[in-house]
């Protein structure tokens, strides 16, 4: 599968063997890595890539995407899917940049392509969720066209939906 380009980033899909070198702590030759990378939700989330590899093969593209700089390949944080749409054509997201860079609206423009990337392979409803005090998130995903859902004592959930997801947005950054 090919990366996912926006105007800033790449959104790179994660192989079985980057995603075990990135829980080794060893950067392919290749990879080049912002200082922080990968944080611990990173490895969370190649861990969790690895065993759905396993159990029912590679998930692409509601796989995991590591967060890549256009300007010079630096991986900055992973965006990616919790898994393959349910039976309704939901699924659920997840991201994260390094403390470095964030507040550069990099995971916003990163969520957006993910949802339209989403919408582009009949998924109906993308969902999301973040801690009550990581009012960043929030932000982050209202600015992608995501709302809130509810919550419940620990998370704020957020959602967006498309009645008929044959149809392109106008804009395609809702």
């Amino acid at each position: 599968m090919d990366d996912v380009v926006t105007e800033r980033l790449l959104l790179h899909p994660m192989t079985i063997g980057e995603a075990e070198r990135l829980l080794a702590g060893e950067p392919d030759g290749g990879d080049r890595w912002a200082p922080g990378y990968p944080t611990e939700g990173d490895a969370s989330a190649a861990g969790r890539f690895l065993g759905t590899c396993a159990d029912t093969g590679d998930p692409h593209p509601f796989g995991n995407y590591e967060i890549r700089l256009r300007e010079d390949g630096r991986a900055i944080g992973g965006i990616g899917f919790h898994g393959p749409a349910d039976a309704h054509g939901s699924v659920t997201i997840g991201y994260g940049l390094v403390p470095s860079a964030r507040g550069s609206g990099y995971a916003s423009e990163a969520l957006r392509a993910l949802l339209l990337l989403a919408r582009s392979r009949g998924i109906t409803r993308v969902k999301g969720d973040a801690d009550h005090d990581n009012t960043a998130s929030h932000h982050v995903m209202t600015a992608a066209g995501m709302r809130p859902a509810g919550q419940d004592e620990r998370v704020r959930y957020f959602e967006i939906t498309w009645p008929d997801p044959t149809t392109a947005p106008a804009d395609p950054y809702p």
